[in-house]
C-alpha cells in the first residue's frame, strides 16, 4: 500500500496552482483581469486621499525571449496616496498582503489581485516587476521585483532612490505577461467605458498595442466621501472573530469591550444585552470560557435591540454623480436613478443604487443591456449567474409597458463592506435574499417611472398622429365651408392650429 505524501504550501503557490479561481483561465482573461485590478487599485489610492484620479494605462508588445505575438509589457501610472517604501515589496511581491483587510467599503476585497497579476506575467515570462512609488515627499523609490512562489515573499533585484523635484505623488507599475488582447479587446474597451460611468470624476487613458489612444474623460470634479472604517456589527460576528477582538482588546471588563469593539452599541445597549446574556458587566472578557464565548456569540445574533448598522463606512455613488456617469456615456433621451436606504445582510451594511435609462445611444438588442457594478467595479462576466440579472429576469416588464427589444439599459450597483461575490475572481454577486430584495423593490421603483414616461410618450405620439390629419384637412374643410356657404373670406383657423403645435406638429 503507498505511502501518501503530506505537505504544506504557501499562499502565492497555491494560486499559482489555482489561478483559475482568481480570473487567470486563459490568456485572453488574464489581460482583462490584470489590467482591471491594477486599475482599481488605482482608483482606490486616489479616492483614499479624496484626489480626482487620473490613470494612465499602456499595453505594448514586448518581446521575451523566442516569443513575441502573445507577450505584452503593461504600464499603469496613477495619482494616487503612492506607498511608503518599506511596504512596496511585499505589496506588489506577496499574495494576501495589503491594505484591504479592514472593514469599509473599498474596491478590492482579497488584497490579491494586483499580485495575482504580477505572479501571472512572472509564470509567463519569467520577467521582474517594475514598481515606483513616491507619496509626494522629497523621495521616489523604484524597485525591480521578482516573487519567492514557495516562501511567499518578494525578492528585490534592485533598488533606486531619486529626487521628487516636481512633488510627484502616486505609484507606476510595469511588467510582462503572456495574452491575447486580440480576443480581449472587446471586454477591456468595455470594462473602461463602464468604468468611467461609474467613476465619472476619472480620467482614464488607454493606449493599445497598436497605438491607438482611448480617453475617457470626466464628466465632473465631484467626488463621494471616502468610506470610514468602522468595527464589526453584532450580527456579523462569529466565535473565531470574537476571540480575535478579545485578544486584541485592551479593555477589561465586558461592558467597555462591547462598547467599544462593536459597531453602534451604546451604554444603554450594551446594559440591556449583558442583562440578556446573563453576563457581568465587569467580567473581564479574555476570563471567558470556550462555553461562554459561544453562548455570547449566540446571544449577540439573537438579541432584537442592537442598532442596524449605519452607512459611513460606505461610499456610494448617490444619484447625482450616477446620473452624471450615465449621461455622459450613454446619452439616454430618458434617465430616472435612485437610491435606497442602508440595508444588511448577515450584520453587513449595504446600499442600492439603480438607473433605468431609454433610447440614446443604447443599442435596440433582444434583451435589455445590463450594467452590473460592485463598489464602482464593473462586472463583465457570468452575467446570467448574477443576482442582478436573475431579479431583472423575473419581473413583469410587460405591466411596466417595456418590452425587451426597446432600447433599454439598466443599471445596478451594490456597495457593501463585503460585498457577496460568488468568487474570488469577483465577476458576480451571490443570491442573497436580502440582496435580492432590496435590488427587486429598487428596480420597481424605477420601472414605474419608466412606465410614467412610456405612457406619456405614447399618448403624445397618438395626439401627435391624430393632429397630423386634423391639420392636412382643416384648410381644406375651411375652403370647401366658405364656397359652400357662398363666403369670400376664409375663417381664420389660427386659434385651432395654436392647439395643435403645442403638441410640437407644425
Amino acid at each position: 500500500m503507498a505511502q501518501q505524501t503530506f505537505q504544506e504550501i504557501s499562499a502565492s503557490d497555491f494560486f499559482y496552482r489555482n489561478r483559475d479561481i482568481a480570473g487567470f483561465t486563459n490568456p485572453t482573461r488574464a489581460i482583462f483581469a490584470t489590467i482591471r485590478e491594477l486599475v482599481e487599485n488605482s482608483l482606490d489610492a486616489a479616492e483614499t486621499i479624496k484626489v480626482l484620479p487620473d490613470v494612465y494605462v499602456r499595453l505594448s508588445f514586448a518581446k521575451v525571449g523566442n516569443q513575441e505575438s502573445q507577450v505584452f509589457k503593461l504600464r499603469v501610472e496613477d495619482n494616487g496616496a503612492g506607498i511608503l517604501p518599506k511596504h512596496i515589496p511585499s505589496a506588489f511581491g506577496q499574495v494576501l498582503y495589503g491594505s484591504k483587510y479592514t472593514l469599509k467599503q473599498q474596491r478590492g476585497t482579497f488584497g490579491l489581485g494586483g499580485k495575482m497579476a504580477i505572479l501571472y506575467g512572472q509564470i509567463t515570462t519569467h520577467q521582474p516587476a517594475h514598481v515606483t512609488s513616491s507619496t509626494g515627499t522629497a523621495k521616489i523609490y523604484s524597485f525591480k521585483l521578482m516573487m519567492d512562489i514557495q516562501k511567499n515573499r518578494p525578492i528585490i533585484l534592485d533598488r533606486r532612490v531619486s529626487t521628487n523635484k516636481g512633488q510627484w505623488r502616486g505609484t507606476i507599475v510595469e511588467f510582462c505577461l503572456e495574452g491575447d488582447y486580440l480576443r480581449a479587446k472587446p471586454k477591456v474597451l468595455e470594462y473602461f467605458k463602464q468604468t468611467a460611468m461609474v467613476n465619472p470624476y476619472a480620467n482614464l487613458t488607454f493606449v493599445d498595442p497598436k497605438g491607438r489612444l482611448y480617453k475617457f474623460t470626466r464628466g465632473t470634479t465631484s467626488m463621494p466621501d471616502p468610506p470610514k472604517e468602522t468595527e464589526p456589527h453584532p450580527y456579523g460576528v462569529d466565535v473565531e472573530l470574537l476571540q480575535r477582538l478579545i485578544q486584541v482588546t485592551p479593555y477589561k471588563n465586558m461592558l467597555e469591550f462591547l462598547k467599544n469593539e462593536f459597531h453602534r452599541v451604546g451604554e444603554i445597549t450594551a446594559q440591556k444585552f449583558l442583562a440578556f446574556s446573563n453576563l457581568s458587566p465587569r467580567k473581564n472578557p479574555k476570563r471567558l470560557s470556550h462555553a461562554e464565548l459561544v453562548s455570547l456569540m449566540q446571544n449577540l445574533k439573537k438579541f432584537e435591540k442592537f442598532l442596524p448598522p449605519d452607512s459611513s463606512c460606505l461610499s456610494p455613488l448617490g444619484e447625482d454623480l450616477l446620473k452624471a456617469g450615465i449621461l455622459k456615456e450613454l446619452k439616454p433621451e430618458f434617465l430616472v436613478v435612485h437610491q435606497r436606504k442602508p440595508s444588511t445582510y448577515a450584520g453587513h451594511p449595504f446600499i442600492i443604487e439603480t438607473a433605468i435609462a431609454y433610447g440614446g445611444e443604447i443599442p435596440k438588442k433582444n434583451n435589455f443591456v445590463i450594467y452590473r457594478f460592485a463598489n464602482k467595479i464593473p462586472l463583465l462576466y457570468d452575467e446570467a449567474s448574477d443576482v442582478s440579472y436573475r431579479v431583472i429576469n423575473s419581473m413583469n416588464w410587460s405591466r411596466y409597458k417595456v418590452t425587451q427589444d426597446m432600447p433599454i439599459a439598466i443599471v445596478v450597483h451594490i456597495c457593501s463592506t463585503k460585498v457577496p461575490y460568488k468568487t474570488v475572481g469577483k465577476e458576480f454577486i451571490a443570491d442573497r435574499p436580502e440582496v435580492r430584495r432590496e435590488i427587486a423593490n429598487e428596480l420597481r421603483g424605477v420601472a414605474r417611472k419608466l412606465q410614467h414616461f412610456l405612457s406619456r410618450r405614447a399618448h403624445v405620439n397618438k395626439e401627435k398622429k391624430k393632429f397630423s390629419v386634423f391639420i392636412k384637412y382643416l384648410p381644406k374643410i375651411a375652403q370647401f365651408s366658405t364656397d359652400l356657404a357662398g363666403k369670400e373670406k376664409i375663417p381664420d383657423i389660427e386659434k385651432l392650429l395654436k392647439s395643435v403645435r403645442k403638441f410640437g406638429i407644425e
